[in-house]
């Protein structure tokens, strides 16, 4: 699970800009949260809206160039341990818009959490070579921090739990350290956060080939759950098969006691768009994994992608601490029905085009309250009253177009 991620000198990002998904105190949906026992409760779902070019999907870029940094070398070496659900690698790019920021690194932290540990995870890279990484853990039951390993340039050093004569710390500067033992190691401590960052899915507008590999996968029970999460929506269907020989996905109905089948290219946009979101979020949600997508809402319905995230808030659903994390356009979801004020997040430049982002929570009105769980966000926003459209109010009250 994701807790907090951190990032520098990225894209339209130069300066540090942090990304929360430690819940904050707030009296809506306080039941959807992911529960932290000791540590402290997360967010299931988060979303940010923006103006194009704005910086939004730039943050869930930031986030996939670290996943896929990390993952592309263990990956090309077939040593991954779970199966890898990623649209590309991620190029790392600096700010472009000053005199130095070029020349400067760009930096990746990220807390996350598994099962009985949090761990802390740091990555610098200029011109793809690594700078510095570290890596260190603390117990979720525990106070004290462990480090695991720390490299400075050329320098590495191995915490109490790695070191042996056997370790390698001699590696290529453009391979992150953490994959380098990962390929050649059996470390336990190694397996375990390599495995988080491989269960990451990472999508850029869903492929529906891509998905539709999920759906036909040898998990039956997968397979069942599609087929009723479908049917919940209204696509009425009683099964699915693959033809290898065609390569071709047939959707099944039974009508009047016989089955018929239907191609997937016969189906509506509708139905091959939700089928294209729908087997990742269910494999998400079967196994815990954080689910990143750069504009959801363009392959769905707004009252589908309420359901879908509706399964990610309802924790009798999801069982196993699964996160999904989005870029929208459709402010019509954007409701206290929906969301809660620290799950909505802006993107917005500024006036040196530098991206900032911030949370609904954060936003103080005119009197320094900040923003009522009762607001008709939606419309708050499309007033312009939230800072991250700032075309949007112009738009509406007719400005100046001449």
């Amino acid at each position: 699970m994701l807790c907090q991620f951190s990032f520098k000198n990225f894209k339209s990002y130069r300066e540090e800009t942090t990304f929360d998904l430690r819940a904050v105190n707030l009296p809506e949906f306080s039941d959807s949260l992911i529960l932290g026992g000791k540590a402290d409760d997360l967010l299931p779902v988060s979303v940010f809206y923006g103006p194009n070019g704005g910086g939004k999907s730039n943050v869930l870029q930031a986030l996939a160039c670290l996943i896929s940094t990390v993952i592309k070398p263990v990956f090309d070496l077939g040593a991954t341990r779970v199966p890898v659900i990623m649209h590309k690698k991620v190029e790392c790019v600096p700010f472009l818009l000053d005199a130095t920021s070029r020349d400067e690194p760009t930096e990746f932290l990220i807390f996350f959490r598994t099962a009985e540990n949090e761990f802390r995870y740091y990555l610098s890279l200029l011109r793809d070579e690594v700078v510095a990484e570290s890596l260190s853990r603390k117990k979720l039951s525990g106070k004290k921090t462990a480090l695991i390993f720390d490299r400075e340039r050329g320098e590495i050093t191995l915490g109490a739990s790695i070191r042996r004569g056997t370790i390698n710390t001699a590696v290529n500067t453009k391979m992150p350290y953490l994959s380098f033992l990962a390929i050649n190691y059996n470390l336990p401590v190694i397996a375990e956060v390599q495995e988080w960052f491989e269960s990451c899915i990472i999508r850029n507008y869903a492929d529906p080939r891509a998905e539709q590999s999920i759906m036909v996968a040898g998990d039956e029970k997968l397979q069942k759950r599609i087929v009723t999460f479908l049917n919940d929506m209204g696509i009425d269907i009683d099964g699915y098969r693959f033809d290898a020989d065609d390569r071709q996905l047939y959707l099944q109905r039974s009508i009047q006691g016989r089955r018929y089948e239907l191609p997937f290219a016969a189906e509506s946009d509708g139905t091959k768009k939700l089928i294209a979101a729908l087997p990742m979020v269910l494999l998400a949600l079967m196994e815990g994994r954080l689910t990143i997508v750069d504009e959801l809402d363009a392959k769905l319905h707004p009252k589908l992608l309420r359901y879908l995230i509706s399964l990610f808030k309802n924790p009798e659903i999801n069982t196993k601490g699964a996160q999904l994390i989005f870029t929208a356009h459709d402010v019509s979801i954007m409701k206290k029905t929906v969301f809660r004020r620290d799950e909505i997040w802006f993107a917005a430049e500024d006036e040196t085009h530098n991206s900032i982002i911030y949370s609904l929570h954060e936003i103080r009105r005119e009197d320094n309250e900040r923003v009522n769980h009762t607001a008709a966000y939606d419309k708050q926003y499309l007033e312009g009253r939230y800072g991250a459209d700032p075309y949007l109010q112009n738009m509406l009250t007719g400005g100046d177009w001449q």
